[in-house]
């Protein structure tokens, strides 16, 4: 655990890491109150781009948390700085919420649904057969097709929704054209958050739920990888993967004990 502790900097997946829906998970207050107290960098990094950093903090809040709006770092977030620096001044047809459309706004990209550079997508309950066909002519017109994230369910209260990999398949299919990933397990998000807490990847842990995207995300960006139980995998789960976690615990606040 020294060695842990030891570290300059935490990058911490959300859903299934910090909470589970509306619910905090057992241990997390001591652990964000030590990172605080320890005056350590850190980040909350979700793949998830329907809230923007703000609503994220304010989430953590009604639990019992007090963690400001620059400690969130999204996909959203991720897929806006990736656009801006492949193409500045670009173009989107967006369809997702208000907090990826936030996100390109902030690094310049504004809205175009007649000729766009790029069609991004995003998780969204507003997704409607209208929208698909636009965006399906787009693409096939030219408009590179973006994916905040791959992730192709997401965990509600009342058992799972569709995410952006599987809202995105149909606008692949009609398309023949295969979407660009962002966010985890694509190693950029990572590295997007490393440069935003300046810190080296040697200092960093990054603790996750998922092997299939937190896990291999830290270990293509060569930062020290710590699974947690407390969400979506079980230890059994582990050695169905060709590659291993530096570090498994029940939930973060088994680094405290």
């Amino acid at each position: 655990m020294h060695e842990i502790l030891n570290k300059k900097g935490f990058i911490c997946d959300m859903d299934g890491v910090i909470y589970h829906g509306n619910e905090i998970l057992d241990g997390v207050k001591d652990f964000v109150n030590w990172l605080i107290e320890n005056k350590k960098e850190f980040i909350f990094l979700t793949n998830s781009p329907e809230r923007t950093p703000h609503e994220l903090s304010m989430k953590l809040k009604r639990m019992g948390l007090d963690v400001s709006a620059d400690h969130f770092y999204n996909s959203a977030m991720a897929t806006a700085e990736f656009l801006a620096s492949q193409k500045p001044d670009c173009t989107a047809y967006v369809i997702g919420e208000a907090a990826l459309t936030k996100a390109m706004y902030d690094r310049k990209i504004y809205m175009n649904d007649v000729n766009p550079d790029y069609v991004v997508l995003g998780e969204t309950r507003t997704y409607n057969f209208e929208k698909i066909e636009k965006a399906t002519n787009l693409v096939k017109n030219g408009a590179k097709l973006i994916g905040t994230n791959p992730d192709t369910t997401g965990v509600i209260e009342t058992g799972i929704m569709p995410a952006t990999g599987a809202i995105i398949a149909p606008i692949e299919i009609a398309t023949s054209k295969k979407a660009y990933f962002v966010g985890k397990p694509n190693p950029l998000m990572l590295r997007h958050a490393l440069n935003k807490i300046n810190l080296h990847s040697a200092d960093i842990a990054f603790i996750g739920d998922r092997m299939d995207t937190d896990i291999i995300a830290g270990i293509e960006s060569n930062i020290d990888t710590v699974l947690v139980l407390s969400g979506v995998t079980a230890v059994e789960d582990i050695e169905k993967f060709p590659y291993r976690p530096k570090y498994v615990l029940n939930g973060v606040g088994d680094l405290l004990k």
